[in-house]
């Protein structure tokens, strides 16, 4: 297949209808599929708790490290980390949604973004002894990575999916993810408790599921970089990258004529924000606070990911007979009570840790994907990589507020419970602003066919 746009490409490797779609919906699936492992394995059970011990190794007397002569509370590095990466990704994605517009090539961009992020998580198997400075490092170059890259990613979903099929197609990308990254756990499962058969010391074991991810993440890209097409949208232009800036800016200003888009958007930001944090923080909460060791955090997060995919699927389903809108919000009720469970959660009870574990992936996978294809209905034809790049930074690329107040909670409180329940304002807070956007009103303003549903 060509990685020429539309405009260049061969007539016979246009698309064909249907058939040619769903092709490329299933090589889209898949760098849900490659990615993933980095937010379940690295992100979610291992980075967190070995960032924090690695840097507990280097702290001084009372607990501080000095990360360019500030003073940090060890327990609270990783979530000023995290915090850190998104802002970072918060300068990277305006270009590249700006480039992905003006030169119509998404493929060439989401290739770079992708391998720079495997890269980095890769090398994360030289993080041990008291190097807690470059696994601060590698997190901020792998998590600003993966964001641009899904900036490229969705913005090809309203390009390979009619407007009636896209919360199945969106659901079935996080299906896809979730399926991987129970995979992936079952190996890293199998590698960590059984690492003195394989020669391993416990930290090795870890070091090496770190650095597997990055390796599954770069060969699984190869699958939606063979089967996605470009398609040149907008006329390209000298200086589309020095341009993402003033494009981004452009963009808030066009949506200034789509204020309902607008509004969406920021519920998003906010309940967004507490869902990335719940997810990021969630096994250093279950280690630190609740005293749970890393097999039970790894067969927590493997129940995460089994539920999800049937929790994506099924919330995709409910869509079609309720709508998008109303079974988010739904969710969100259920994300709340899922935080004020968790600060009341006893010490070394794994069994309620489970259970609230089920509970997250039935509504993890869906409250995401749902978001994305809904927010698809919202964008104007012809702007999908730059709405998308709106919606990144909202995603991912404006979710440091909800780490930052966590580490700050715990840096003053020395609690991660009270770290914990400080981001039940932001599932309250979404779901009063969601509930107050009119979406089908939404959709006919930005010039899209309203579906049956939504």
């Amino acid at each position: 297949m060509s990685t020429g746009t539309a405009g260049t490409a061969d007539p016979a490797e246009r698309p064909t209808g249907a058939d040619e779609r769903r092709r490329e919906q299933r090589g889209w699936y898949f760098y849900d599929f490659a990615c993933s492992v980095y937010s379940t394995s690295v992100l979610t059970v291992f980075l967190g708790p070995y960032l924090t011990s690695v840097a507990k190794a280097a702290a001084d007397a009372e607990g501080f490290v000095h990360p360019l002569g500030i003073p940090v509370r060890a327990g609270s590095l990783f979530a000023y980390t995290v915090s850190m990466s998104v802002v970072v990704a918060v300068l990277l994605m305006p270009v590249a949604g700006a480039a992905a517009d003006r030169t119509g090539r998404k493929k060439p961009l989401l290739a770079v973004a992708a391998y720079t992020g495997a890269l980095a998580t890769t090398g994360m198997f030289f993080l041990d002894g008291d190097r807690y400075l470059l696994g601060a490092f590698l997190l901020i170059v792998a998590n600003a990575s993966i964001s641009v890259s899904m900036v490229l990613y969705n913005a090809y979903l309203p390009q390979i999916a009619e407007p009636d099929e896209r919360d199945a197609v969106s659901s079935r990308g996080w299906a896809f993810g979730y399926t991987s990254g129970a995979l992936v756990l079952v190996l890293n499962l199998v590698l960590y408790t059984g690492h003195d058969s394989f020669g391993l010391s416990e930290s090795e074991a870890v070091r090496v599921c770190l650095a597997s991810a990055g390796v599954w993440w770069g060969a699984f890209t190869l699958v939606p970089l063979r089967r996605l097409r470009d398609r040149k949208v907008r006329p390209g232009g000298p200086g589309a990258v020095g341009s993402g800036w003033k494009q981004l800016l452009a963009t808030l200003r066009d949506m200034r004529r789509h204020p309902l888009t607008l509004s969406f958007l920021l519920a998003y930001l906010v309940y967004n924000d507490g869902i990335q944090t719940v997810i990021s923080q969630a096994s250093l909460y279950g280690s630190e606070e609740l005293g749970l060791d890393q097999t039970t955090l790894i067969t927590v997060v493997l129940l995460v990911q089994v539920l999800a995919v049937a929790g994506a699927l099924g919330m995709g389903r409910l869509a079609r007979v309720y709508g998008a809108k109303r079974t988010i919000l739904a969710s969100l009720v259920v994300w709340t009570l899922i935080l004020l469970a968790a600060y009341v959660l006893p010490a070394g009870e794994p069994a309620f840790f489970y259970s609230l574990a089920a509970a997250i992936g039935l509504v993890l996978g869906g409250s995401q994907a749902l978001s994305r294809s809904l927010f698809s209905h919202l964008v104007p034809r012809g702007k999908e990589a730059e709405y998308f790049s709106a919606y990144e930074m909202s995603d991912r690329g404006l979710s440091w507020l909800g780490p930052l107040v966590f580490g700050l909670a715990y840096q003053l409180t020395s609690s991660y419970r009270e770290a914990l329940l400080s981001l039940v304002i932001f599932f309250a807070l979404g779901t009063v602003l969601l509930a107050r956007v009119p979406v089908r009103a939404a959709v006919a303003a930005a010039g899209n066919p309203v579906p049956a549903r939504i």
